[in-house]
């Protein structure tokens, strides 16, 4: 695992020998391992704990809960081995402050990000929940942004339509974008999409890549692509 490269793969399979084999194969092209629910919940701590001696893991369970159960689950979430994870940001300043206050403890023990995920990149406009439908999908984003950062966690997740916005606004922050997509990359159920190359000059820290790598015809060679596209950035 090369740590200096900003590039997540979300390993979106089902088997845990092909996920730990694939991590091994493209180790020298990412900087670390998203895991959702897929694997996390099929295969347990003890499988999050071997991915994790393999590289970074991005455990991206997107929790949102009332404060306590969330600060129960991201406590969880570092103790198996993960070094980011993911919480909602809609659930408001309460468990964001008190999230970060934890984020700020367990730092101390090693290097450690909480990520508050703004919007989903599946969104577009006119695909929003009728409750978030009231403001446009770059203000909703700026203003979750802005609660996230005032209360404590300063690492987001948005689009890269929204990236280049949240850099100038919070220069600080840790910006992780999903929907990374190249020109011959098919979009799946993303609407909120950009190259690799345009995404890390807007600003942001780190992309997710999941599809475009783990369904090619051949993932070392387009986690090698993805590498060589942005290794100069």
């Amino acid at each position: 695992m090369n740590s200096k490269v900003p590039l997540f793969v979300a390993m979106d399979m089902d088997s845990d020998l092909e996920a730990l084999k694939l991590a091994d194969q493209i180790s020298e092209y990412v900087g670390g391992y998203k895991m959702g629910p897929r694997l996390a919940l099929r295969y347990g701590l003890s499988f999050i704990q071997e991915m994790s001696q393999r590289g970074q893991v991005f455990l991206d369970m997107k929790y949102f809960d009332i404060p306590n159960t969330m600060l129960s689950a991201v406590r969880a979430s570092f103790e198996a081995g993960a070094s980011l994870v993911t919480v909602h940001a809609l659930s408001g300043k309460e468990a964001l402050t008190q999230l970060g206050q934890l984020e700020r403890e367990l730092n101390a023990k090693r290097p450690f990000r909480i990520l508050a995920v703004t919007l989903l990149t599946s969104f577009s406009q006119e695909t929003l929940p009728k409750a978030l439908s009231h403001q446009p999908i770059e203000d909703q984003v700026q203003d979750l942004a802005h609660m996230s950062f005032l209360s404590g966690v300063r690492g987001l997740v948005c689009s890269p339509l929204e990236v280049g916005q949240l850099r100038k606004k919070f220069p600080q922050s840790y910006l992780v974008t999903p929907g990374i997509r190249r020109s011959q990359d098919q979009l799946g159920d993303q609407s909120r999409v950009m190259g690799p190359k345009e995404a890390l000059n807007l600003g942001a820290s780190a992309l997710v890549v999941g599809r475009p790598i783990v369904e090619a015809r051949d993932p070392v060679q387009a986690a090698k692509e993805f590498y060589e596209e942005i290794k100069g950035l």
